[in-house]
């Protein structure tokens, strides 16, 4: 080597985020979100699934009633009120995700959902990744949806090496720190 030439390249490409990525990540994708990051944006965006609930349980008549006789709630009226606030959210979850990858409680936490092939916006896949999350909700008064949803969300605590959720798996996507 002369003393003009500037020493050979060591290490891996420079890329704007410095923390190493499992395999398989694209290059230069964002850093996966930490489960502390997807509590949060999950928690704000069930703030949001409990306004669309209550709208819906007001809406049918439930909620009325369940006031009215507490002991005796109108069963079929909260079956109406849990079919509509699932596909309403499935809606939101849908579009937001399929526009920008970011629900509302994703902005605040400053993180999005990529597709795992290219770090790019779901878009279609949104609409898979919500479906698979919201819609088995509408099963959530025989337990059923409840059981699934922690499961669901629970996957990522054990799932190496991109974290996913089933939501994730089924729609082929990731999350990522948003920046």
């Amino acid at each position: 080597m002369s003393a003009n030439q500037p020493p050979p390249p060591y290490g891996q490409p420079h890329s704007p985020y410095p923390m190493t990525q499992p395999p398989g990540v694209p290059a230069g994708m964002a850093p996966l979100a930490t489960s502390g990051q997807r509590f949060v944006a999950r928690l704000l965006d069930t703030l949001i699934l409990g306004v669309i609930w209550t709208l819906a349980l007001a809406a049918t008549g439930a909620l009325q009633s369940a006031m009215d006789d507490p002991n005796d709630p109108d069963i079929g009226k909260t079956a109406i009120s849990a079919v509509i606030t699932f596909i309403v959210y499935f809606g939101y979850e849908g579009a937001m995700l399929a526009h920008d990858g970011q629900t509302l409680g994703k902005k605040a936490a400053r993180i999005r959902v990529a597709v795992l092939a290219d770090g790019d916006i779901p878009r279609g896949k949104g609409w898979s990744r919500a479906a698979v999350y919201a819609l088995p909700g509408i099963a959530q008064p025989i337990l059923l949806g409840t059981l699934f949803w922690l499961l669901n969300s629970l996957w990522q605590l054990w799932d190496k090496p991109f974290q996913q959720c089933l939501h994730d798996k089924v729609a082929k996507t990731v999350v990522v720190e948003a920046r």
